[in-house]
Order: C-alpha cells, then sequence, then structure tokens
C-alpha cells in the first residue's frame, strides 16, 4: 500500500492511496475460495470449483465486496499508522480501479485540534442558591387547591363570565359548507379562559345565559393539526345548556389526600422538598452555564469545519420553524438571514469548541458512561411510552445514532461534575427570582439555551417557573 499526503491545510488532510493490483488480486481470490466452501453446482464437489467458473458466476459482485472491504480497511489502517484522529468519518473516493489494475482511492478528513489541558484547579466560579420561602410554599399550596376546585350550577341566573364552566351543544361547519360531523358535540364542558379551544372561541361565549343560542364565528390557525380546517373560517352554532361557577378547594387534609399524601403537613413537606431538589436542579444550571462560558472565553481553538456545518444545520432547521410560528414583532425576524446565519453560525462554533473541549476532559481523566448508565437512560424512554416498551428498547438496540443521543448527555453531565470537583466554587446566596432569571435576559444576542424545566410543586402539580436546560455543548456527541 502506498499512501501519498495530498493535501495538509488547517485541520484538513487528503490523501492518495494505491493498493496494488497483485494484492486486489490475492484479496479476490481469497474471497472466491471462501465462496467455493459455499456454493453447490452441478458436477462439482463442494470446494472443488474451479476459480475460472467462479470469477464467471460470482466476479462482479464479488469484486464490489473486496472493494468495499479494502477501502474500509487500508483507510482504517492508514489512520491508525500515521496516528490521525479523525474528527468526524473520513470521505472515501475511489478514483481508478479494474480487474487486473491498482485501487486507487482518496480519503478526505479533518483533524481532531490540538487542545491544552484544562487547568480546572484555576477555575473559580460562584453558585446561586436559593432556598423557598414559606411564601412561596403557601403559593404553591394555593395553586394546588385551584387546580382541585370543583363546579357547581349557578344558583341565581346571571351571563358567564371568565373562570366559569359552561356545558355546551355546538354545530359546526367550515364557513359555507355544510354540517360537519368532527365539528359537533353534545354536552361538552367549556372552562372559559382556559383557552383549550380555537383562538376567540371562548371570547364569544362570555356573557351568554343558560337557553342561549349563539353563533360563533372563528378561524382555525394556519398550524391546526388538521390540513382540512387549518386556516379556514369555521361557523358553531352553540347552545347553552349550563354555566357552572368553581368552588375552590380548602386547602386541608382532605386537599392533600387529593394528591396522594395523609395529611397537609405531608404535603407541605413534599412540596417543599421538591421545590429544594428543582432549585438545587437550577443552581447546577446555573454554575454550569458560568462554566462554560468561562471555558468558551479562555479556549480558542480552530474547530473542524465539518463538525460546525453539521451543528448549524441543526440549529438553523429549529430557527426557521420557529420563525415560521413567530410573531412579527419576534427581534429575529427583524433581521435579515444573512444576520441570522452569523449569529448562529457563531453558537454553532461555540458548541462544538465546547464539546470538543469537554471531550478531551473526559479523555484525558477517564471520564465515560457505563452500560448499566446507559441501560438505566433507555429504561427512563421506556417508562415514558406505557404499553410500548417493547418497541422503545427495540429502536434503541437497533439504532446506534439514537443510542449516542443517550450518551451524549450522560458523559457531558459526567464532566461538567467532574469539573465542579476540581473547580473552585463558592455558593452565593441569591433571591429565588434571581435564580430562576434566565441569563439571556441580561445579555443581547440568541439564546444558546434550549426547552424550560419544570421547577416547584410535586409531580403532578401545576409547573411553577421554569428554567433553561443548557445544551451549550450538544456537539460533545460528535467528538
Amino acid at each position: 500500500m502506498q499512501v501519498t499526503e495530498t493535501l495538509a491545510e488547517g485541520l484538513r488532510r487528503e490523501y492518495k492511496v494505491v493498493i496494488p493490483a497483485t494484492d486486489m488480486d490475492r484479496r479476490i481470490e481469497a474471497k472466491l475460495k471462501e465462496i467455493s466452501r459455499q456454493v453447490r453446482l452441478p458436477g462439482f464437489r463442494p470446494g472443488k470449483v474451479p476459480l475460472r467458473i467462479l470469477k464467471q458466476r460470482y466476479g462482479s459482485s464479488v469484486l464490489g465486496q473486496v472493494l468495499e472491504s479494502t477501502v474500509n480497511e487500508t483507510s482504517r489502517q492508514t489512520m491508525t499508522e500515521r496516528g490521525i484522529r479523525p474528527a468526524m468519518q473520513p470521505k472515501l473516493e475511489v478514483t481508478s480501479f479494474g480487474e487486473g489494475t491498482d485501487l486507487e482511492y482518496t480519503m478526505a478528513l479533518e483533524l481532531m485540534p490540538d487542545i491544552d489541558p484544562v487547568d480546572l484547579a484555576a477555575v473559580s466560579l460562584e453558585r446561586p442558591v436559593a432556598l423557598p420561602t414559606d411564601e412561596t410554599i403557601d403559593e404553591m399550596i394555593g395553586r394546588l387547591a385551584h387546580e382541585a376546585r370543583s363546579f357547581e350550577p349557578i344558583a341565581d341566573p346571571r351571563p358567564s363570565k371568565g373562570g366559569d364552566k359552561l356545558v355546551i351543544d355546538y354545530r359546526g361547519r367550515i364557513d359555507g359548507g355544510e354540517p360537519r360531523d368532527d365539528m359537533t358535540a353534545e354536552g361538552a364542558e367549556l372552562e372559559l379562559g382556559s383557552n383549550r379551544f380555537i383562538p376567540g372561541f371562548e371570547d364569544q361565549l362570555s356573557g351568554v345565559s343558560v337557553g342561549d343560542e349563539v353563533e360563533v364565528r372563528t378561524t382555525f390557525p394556519d398550524d391546526y393539526g388538521s390540513e382540512e380546517h387549518a386556516g379556514q373560517v369555521g361557523v358553531f352554532d352553540v347552545k347553552v345548556k349550563e354555566i357552572q361557577e368553581p368552588q375552590e378547594a380548602a386547602i386541608d387534609d382532605t386537599l392533600a389526600t387529593r394528591y396522594g399524601y395523609e395529611t397537609l403537613d405531608a404535603l407541605r413537606t413534599a412540596v417543599r422538598e421538591r421545590t429544594e431538589q428543582d432549585y438545587r436542579r437550577l443552581s447546577r444550571a446555573r454554575v454550569k452555564r458560568k462554566l462554560l462560558d468561562q471555558l468558551a472565553d479562555a479556549y480558542h481553538f480552530v474547530v473542524p469545519e465539518g463538525m460546525v456545518e453539521v451543528e448549524f444545520n441543526s440549529i438553523w432547521t429549529q430557527v426557521q420553524e420557529a420563525l415560521s410560528k413567530a410573531p412579527d414583532d419576534d427581534p429575529d425576524k427583524q433581521k435579515s438571514e444573512d444576520q441570522l446565519r452569523e449569529e448562529y453560525g457563531q453558537i454553532a462554533e461555540r458548541r462544538v469548541r465546547l464539546g470538543l473541549l469537554l471531550a478531551e476532559v473526559g479523555r484525558q481523566n477517564n471520564v465515560s458512561v457505563s452500560q448499566d448508565e446507559l441501560n438505566r437512560a433507555v429504561a427512563g424512554e421506556m417508562r415514558r411510552f406505557p404499553g410500548q416498551e417493547k418497541q422503545v428498547l427495540e429502536f434503541f438496540q437497533n439504532n446506534t445514532a439514537a443510542l449516542e443521543n443517550l450518551r451524549a448527555p450522560l458523559f457531558e453531565d459526567k464532566v461538567v461534575d467532574f469539573m465542579l470537583e476540581i473547580a473552585t466554587v463558592t455558593d452565593k446566596e441569591v433571591s429565588v427570582e434571581e435564580l430562576l432569571r434566565d441569563p439571556d435576559d441580561e445579555a443581547p444576542g440568541p439564546s444558546t439555551e434550549t426547552a424550560p424545566v419544570a421547577a416547584g410543586a410535586p409531580d403532578d402539580a401545576p409547573p411553577d417557573e421554569s428554567a433553561p436546560a443548557d445544551d451549550d455543548s450538544a456537539a460533545v456527541k460528535q467528538a
């Protein structure tokens, strides 16, 4: 095998690899002999079929198999012998090959950058911490009581108002069309102010009385689940059968039993413990963000363009989808596409750089995700889909990319925890409001955060404030 480096530019490398024809002939002959032990041809004993006949029958398919296996094997050998750590899978392109001729192909790749060791002992961070006050717990218990409220028919006739629950019959149609069964219901319950019906539907039923018959006209959202309805004007003939008013639940032991606790004190304790747990999670998210910010400011190295491109394409798809649903006053809608591409390109580059940095810290310090940890993550995904556990398990067993998407955040968290153990971390007491404040609200530019996580209250309680879960080093899964 002859390997010639044809390009060395930054992290980019290209090689020309030549495998002599004699080597290829030997590989093809070995493959044909392997096949001869399996094929059955009339007039020949197993393993005794002449090579010329095997070539006639199987030559083209064997040639393709040998070509693929040779390119894969020799490309790996080339990278091993030269100590190459590719950032992504190399691009392989066969440039010349035929029976009895040399195999020539090119291998293009980007190298993993050289990253200076991180001096974790020099990292100093403040971790914001907060404890829930009695007033916060009272507010959360009040919200639980509100969720547990009941509704009773009004004692004295009056027009409906916000917070009431209406019992209605309705029959709907697309404007200009005939009544439709899929837009018709009897005895439907509608809480005014819940915004659970089509936008504008509830507003037109405020101020109605029992027995009223009202025509409600409203437009289905453009992103409505049914394309047949999306953007269309719906006309509904509504009859008000009953108006019910809310009866707030008393804050007592009976309320606690609604949520699975024996006493009100037990419920309060559970709410406090859950809130403290969520505040600790928020504190970790904030100190992790500060850690990543410090690393991003301190470490500047060239990152593989291919990795940045993959990360940017992923971000850009999300940006375009978000913009299609965003209101006209959204800040990003005021920017040109070139501006957006530049800003989100910087985010992609930051994510890749931090991902590579965290991956390198993990590699140098033997941080890894065990099979047990990965199995627990898969089990967690299975619990999310009751009744489909077998299908979920088979999905991860047969999809290495999906399994890697589970492994990557586990690895990242373990690396961050490792770094925080060595760094100097000082707790700083802050108000709950300060803890909950989104760091991106304090600085201009596009957010580097992802979806919010609920904070406070038991699992079956309504969500309290939320905090973003940092995804700054998303590209760690590629490293």
